[in-house]
């Protein structure tokens, strides 16, 4: 399955027409392997979690998936990398491919994405598209070491951020706990000085994402916390979109004690199908997958001002980063207004690898 690039024959710094592995081992592509570098020029202004920065902006956790991808972004003045989730154990990724476009319009409602998208034919503007990677990990063996070097490849004025998630098991719900206590060890090892935890990905929680299952969260962040905060590395949560505003707040009422900061939103869960009704992506449980791009920015500013809101009149000081939909300067502006710390831009960087450069000339 091959798709044409874009309409205007740009590829991305992570190839959908290549399997994970492929983009792994040979990217990045497109402009981070252009060899034109961006230089920050003067000394950065800006405080992020006690760390200066040229620029609140960056790119999360995603299509970042080893520190050759890192050390591109970083080159192009994005100037928060945030390295691609990771486990305590090697996981598989999805089959290919795990990235395909869709028809989600200008702006994808939770309707809308209950009801059903269709795959597109190619990808193009403004970016929509729909991701299924399944959370893979290499073993920790390979990443605590490259994460060890991606966190070295950050210049002056940058900053990157280690991701990783607990992975259900054997030993029931203390074995996963304990999973995400054994991550939090392996990260320390690669001296990130910040990391964020995964809960915005599906079927990790009881019922649906583990974001949303704050009960599980709060045992998490708990026992975690000791082994952060001895080393003072500041904790962030990436969130998926929360529907009721009484669920958002009861969460960050009771996880704001024990971590740093929130990251929202990841993506928008919707079924994707081909033109003749087919499952878009190959293999069981993938008819729902994630979708990211423009249509989503909605979402991700409507999460900044209601968590604004709430930390406004909350007794725990939090920051935000506001992430969906950030593909123009303009984008990253209005993040801010609404009351992002930072923001970060994955599939709008992906295609556009001049956008942190855009943003600074601004």
């Amino acid at each position: 399955m091959t798709f044409i690039p874009s309409e205007s024959d740009i590829t991305p710094f992570y190839d959908p027409n290549k399997s994970y592995e492929e983009n792994c081992e040979k990217g990045p592509f497109g402009g981070f392997a252009d060899g034109v570098i961006y230089e920050n020029k003067g000394e950065p202004k800006y405080e992020f979690l006690g760390h200066k920065v040229y620029l609140p902006f960056g790119i999360p956790a995603g299509p970042i998936p080893n520190a050759n991808f890192c050390k591109g972004g970083f080159e192009k003045g994005f100037d928060i990398i945030m390295y691609k989730t990771v486990r305590t154990k090697e996981h598989e990724c999805n089959a290919f491919p795990n990235i395909v476009p869709v028809e989600a319009g200008k702006k994808l409602t939770l309707e809308q994405a209950s009801a059903g998208l269709i795959m597109g034919d190619k990808f193009k503007q403004p970016i929509a598209i729909t991701n299924s990677f399944g959370v893979p990990s290499i073993s920790p063996n390979e990443w605590i070491p490259d994460m060890k070097r991606a966190v070295k490849l950050a210049g002056k004025g940058q900053i990157l951020i280690a991701t990783y998630l607990g992975t259900p098991g054997l030993g029931g719900e203390e074995g996963f706990i304990q999973d995400w206590i054994d991550g939090a060890k392996m990260i320390l090892e690669t001296e990130a000085p910040i990391v964020e935890l995964d809960l915005s990905c599906p079927n990790e929680g009881k019922l649906s994402l583990l974001c949303h299952d704050t009960e599980r969260v709060v045992k998490i962040v708990k026992a975690i916390h000791p082994i952060f905060s001895e080393k003072n590395v500041p904790v962030l949560i990436k969130l998926s979109y929360f529907s009721s505003d009484e669920k958002l707040k009861d969460f960050i009422e009771k996880v704001s004690p024990y971590v740093a900061g929130f990251n929202a939103i990841n993506t928008i869960a919707g079924d994707v199908r081909k033109p003749n009704g087919e499952q878009a992506l190959p293999g069981k449980g993938r008819l729902i997958s994630g979708i990211c791009g423009a249509p989503i920015k909605w979402a991700g500013l409507d999460m900044v001002k209601r968590m604004a809101k709430l930390r406004k009149n909350s007794k725990h000081q939090f920051v935000i980063i506001g992430t969906g939909g950030v593909t123009k300067p303009e984008d990253y502006k209005e993040y801010r207004e609404a009351g992002a710390d930072a923001v970060m831009s994955a599939t709008g960087a992906m295609w556009n690898t001049d956008l942190a450069k855009e943003i600074k000339n601004i």
